[in-house]
């Protein structure tokens, strides 16, 4: 499924990511860890991940925008069983725009389309995502798009920062 939307003025497509978009993705991942948590990915790590995550569609999904041929943002779907609403949850994550077309509706549209696929399935009970806390900027765009603080907070155990590798 593929979507024409014309933005502020941009013309853009928005579809779901092909193997082909791998560098793109792997180089928009590395730029948003950097930009919001100040890490730095490794590469050979973050292109497994990407690849992996392209491969197995029942895992994740991704979906980019496009204008004049160029990829400028995208977003990533994982899904959640819930068992309280007897369906799935689709979390947002892997959210980038390219620096120079942000605030020209690049990711609303890639929202809404990505929320339309997610109506057209019987099964998926609402959207999901997670934000820094000192990312304030995105907040004020979710908050716009009519999602809501959900009053949970996240907490992980994360396997690889205690030297445990994929």
């Amino acid at each position: 499924m593929e979507s024409m939307i014309t933005t502020t003025g941009l013309p853009l497509s928005v579809r779901t990511a092909t193997l082909a978009d791998l560098p793109t993705i792997v180089d928009f991942n590395c730029r948003l860890a950097e930009e919001t948590e100040h890490k730095r990915l490794d590469l050979e790590t973050i292109t497994r991940g990407v690849r992996r995550a392209l491969a197995q569609p029942g895992l994740c999904r991704y979906w980019v925008a496009e204008s004049g041929g160029q990829i400028i943002g995208q977003s990533m779907i994982t899904v959640e069983l819930t068992d309280w609403r007897d369906g799935v949850l689709w979390w947002f994550q892997s959210v980038y725009v390219a620096e120079p077309h942000r605030g020209q509706g690049v990711f609303r549209a890639l929202f809404e389309h990505i929320a339309a696929a997610a109506k057209a399935e019987p099964d998926v009970r609402g959207l999901r995502l997670d934000i820094e806390r000192e990312n304030e900027r995105a907040q004020r765009v979710y908050e716009q798009m009519g999602l809501q603080p959900s009053g949970h907070l996240v907490h992980e155990r994360d396997w690889t920062a205690l030297g445990k590798s994929p």
